[in-house]
């Protein structure tokens, strides 16, 4: 069953209520990308771990919705953008987190073999971006992380936030520059995969 495409779990899903290995499989997949997202948005090591159980649990209770064309890491990547977002909009999520209990290795199949000197280096611009990211003001990191690290388009950023295009586009580009300048060196990095590397920490 692990060697099933996420296409094929959930269709085993969709088929049978009440064999729920087959999303069991797609949840210990996708938990530590749905986990360390849902931590960067919210800022919240206690409320992402909530967040995540909570995005599986709309996801098996929507299966039907899901089209196989987008594919499955994408549609739990809208719930999960959805819900956090709904969970910023409430006003939670305002607690202090203690950065340095950032997991450095989510994922044990994407481990490699690293020096020690590498793996600190690693760890410590990874706390660094999640430091610097947590210090932003929601109107600018939410939109960042949407276009840097979950790789939404401008328009659908537009959509979720309920705000115009030209706002969005205004707001991750002084997203960027405020990152830049937090960062402390004027060139650190902004680009997708240093904002989606500290989202999958």
């Amino acid at each position: 069953m692990t060697d099933e495409t996420d296409e094929i779990l959930a269709a085993r899903v969709r088929d049978d209520r009440y064999d729920t290995r087959p999303f069991d499989v797609l949840v210990q997949r996708h938990k530590g990308f749905v986990v360390s997202n849902c931590r960067v948005l919210s800022r919240s090591d206690a409320d992402a771990e909530d967040l995540a159980q909570e995005v599986f649990v709309k996801a098996y209770f929507g299966i039907h919705q899901f089209e196989e064309r987008g594919g499955f890491r994408a549609w739990i990547k809208r719930i999960k953008v959805n819900h956090c977002l709904n969970f910023l909009r409430k006003g939670r999520g305002r607690q202090v987190v203690d950065i340095d209990e950032v997991s450095p290795g989510a994922h044990e199949g994407l481990r490699t073999e690293t020096n020690p000197q590498q793996t600190l280096e690693g760890l410590e611009e990874r706390r660094r971006i999640v430091e610097v990211l947590d210090s932003m003001a929601d109107t600018l990191r939410v939109p960042l992380m949407l276009r840097d690290g979950d790789g939404f388009s401008y328009q659908e950023i537009a959509d979720q936030l309920g705000i115009g295009l030209s706002a969005v586009k205004m707001r991750i580009k002084r997203g960027r520059e405020e990152f830049r300048r937090l960062y402390g060196d004027g060139e650190g990095p902004v680009g997708a995969a240093e904002i989606e590397g500290a989202g999958a920490a």
